[in-house]
């Protein structure tokens, strides 16, 4: 007689995720794919809307939760379940002895901030603003790692925050926007020109640049812009287009559900956190400055940046501007601190990790297409490639 086996149960998983950001969309990717790979889990997701809610039909004997919480109300239902719970924001809501009961997803402010700040010094910009929300943690420690680590650099930067109470309320939220953007723009005025301006995320910088249209400043001459999520939709439907830092959400969200795994099998206990990082700046028209005085020093990043799909060495850049090389060596590093050479790598770079993030490219044809002789040389960030899995 043959031999009956039981059929595993399959955990069940509540993702109270928004589907309507690339944040939240990011994080879901990571939790799918490591669902597909070590379990399967059957999945709940609420749909489309920011405020999400646990499921509250009868039969939903849950294993685990992932998800962020937005009201009090709803931390306490959480809480009130005792289930193993993974947050995402936990600090906008709950007390500090209500989160040292959860695991976390956590951005790392500092290294998105110092990212976002390098790149707009890299446009030879020396002033600065940060656009972000009041009453928002994540915002402010963005802004807070921004203007220090420019404070650092030796430079200043103004602040701004947009006052809606409850961001996230629709339709409130765009009622709040349509009232702030004249005081957006009256600030943006204000600031010495040209300015660098890093906004809290996509949402904000898009609003950013329709305020830098209606105090008809030119972008990114006047203002460069940009943003944090690299929410493609809206850099897309943004005019011009923003630039934004791009984060490692599909790690995060894998690495989120391979916690959740270990505390549902009670392989782990106690508090964890998983960090987001950013990984690299999606550069599009919105910073596509080079806010130099020297025209010759111009001339020389223009044709690095132009071609940095190209294996050009530091000859062809002397070259093209006419100058010895000892000249121009010595007043491209009085203008952005770096050398020729430095400052094609990084080009290079730039052009990889943009390839690695929007397309199939092999690590080989990667260093072609960025303009590495060989693989060999093409050395990225470790966390670059853990993102594309």
């Amino acid at each position: 007689m043959a031999r009956k086996f039981a059929t595993p149960r399959v955990p069940k998983v509540a993702l109270l995720l928004e589907t309507s950001t690339e944040y939240g969309r990011g994080l879901l990717r990571g939790i799918v794919r490591y669902s597909r790979l070590h379990g399967p889990w059957s999945l709940y997701v609420a749909p489309g809307h920011i405020e999400q809610a646990l499921p509250k039909v009868r039969s939903w004997y849950g294993d685990g939760i992932i998800g962020r919480t937005y009201t009090p109300k709803m931390f306490r239902t959480i809480d009130a379940k005792a289930l193993p719970f993974v947050a995402s924001s936990l600090d906008e809501l709950t007390p500090e002895n209500g989160r040292r009961k959860f695991c976390e997803i956590r951005t790392n402010s500092n290294a998105i901030a110092h990212l976002a700040a390098d790149h707009l010094l890299g446009c030879g910009l020396r002033r600065f603003g940060f656009c972000g929300f009041i009453d928002c943690p994540w915002s402010f420690r963005r802004e807070q790692a921004f203007k220090d680590y420019l404070q650092t650099k030796g430079f200043h930067c103004d602040t701004h925050r947009i006052k809606p109470a409850s961001w996230m309320q629709m339709p409130g939220w765009m009622q709040t926007w349509q009232h702030e953007q004249p005081v957006i723009s009256k600030w943006l005025k204000s600031l010495p020109k040209p300015v660098g301006l890093m906004a809290c995320n996509d949402v904000c910088g898009r609003e950013m640049l329709q305020a830098c249209a209606a105090a008809e400043l030119d972008v990114p001459d006047d203002v460069a812009v940009v943003g944090v999520d690299n929410d493609e939709l809206i850099c897309d439907l943004s005019a011009p287009p923003l630039s934004s830092v791009a984060l490692s959400l599909v790690t995060a969200g894998y690495q989120a559900a391979r916690l959740l795994d270990g505390l549902m099998s009670k392989k782990l206990r106690g508090k964890h956190v998983v960090y987001v990082e950013p990984v690299s700046v999606a550069t599009r028209q919105s910073t596509d400055v080079i806010a130099v005085d020297d025209p010759m020093v111009v001339s020389a990043l223009r044709f690095i940046r132009d071609h940095a799909a190209k294996p050009i060495s530091v000859t062809d850049v002397v070259d093209k501007v006419g100058a010895s090389r000892r000249t121009l060596e010595r007043r491209i590093r009085r203008a952005i601190g770096r050398s020729i050479l430095t400052e094609m790598n990084r080009s290079r770079l730039a052009r990889a990790k943009q390839l690695l993030l929007e397309t199939g490219c092999s690590c080989r044809q990667v260093g072609e297409k960025a303009g590495f002789n060989s693989v060999k040389t093409l050395v990225p960030p470790q966390n670059l490639w853990v993102e594309r899995g």
